[in-house]
């Protein structure tokens, strides 16, 4: 059996990559147990592939501010489900799940966040996020207001609007290149791992 391409581009075998590149892949590997498809399909552009990691990095991994690591998914899955990109709905959905232990919050969230089971909190949050996604002109100072209202400081509403921008562009890099979401990404924090 042929499995479907991951990408429309040329995807580089693993062992042709630059060694940072190769290097960063096989600490995920070694990690998810898997090779996520977004670094093989983007690493075809190595200097392009650095600069997005490195924003990646800086918005996702920080350790300051009043986001959690699920809320930050949160925001990720309602920016690609606005912008209908299967890649980062699936793939962050997943990561969502994992982060929560709800295995329901990422379908929710994708299908109509506003119905989902979360706190006021995150709902304004993700109000927000929505709004830099599809309206990012209209956004004005009641917006802040309403945010600080919820104990978000200024810094905190940059991660949103960053984290919703920077996945905008994300989205529509694996909508462009047609990348193909990991089948593993699927069933991650949906039913329990087994023991053994």
């Amino acid at each position: 059996m042929t499995l479907p391409q991951i990408s429309r581009y040329p995807v580089p075998e693993l062992k042709d990559l630059p060694e940072d590149l190769r290097t960063r892949i096989l600490e995920v590997q070694q990690k998810a147990g898997f090779v996520p498809n977004v670094f093989l399909a983007l690493a075809h552009r190595p200097a392009e592939w650095r600069a997005f990691m490195a924003y990646h990095d800086a918005l996702l991994l920080k350790d300051t501010g009043s986001l959690s690591k699920g809320e930050r998914e949160m925001i990720i899955v309602v920016t690609s489900a606005a912008n209908q990109c299967l890649y980062c709905v699936v793939a962050h959905g997943a990561i969502l799940r994992v982060y929560e232990k709800k295995p329901l919050i990422a379908d929710q969230l994708a299908v109509n966040y506003r119905k989902a089971d979360i706190t006021p909190r995150q709902r304004a949050m993700l109000d927000f996020a929505f709004k830099i996604t599809t309206a990012s002109h209209l956004v004005e100072d009641g917006d802040f207001a309403t945010l600080r209202g919820h104990g978000f400081s200024d810094d905190d509403i940059w991660d949103i609007g960053a984290i919703s921008a920077f996945f905008g562009l994300s989205n529509r890099l694996a909508n462009l290149s047609g990348m193909r979401p990991n089948d593993e990404f699927y069933l991650m924090g949906r039913v329990p791992k087994s023991r053994s």
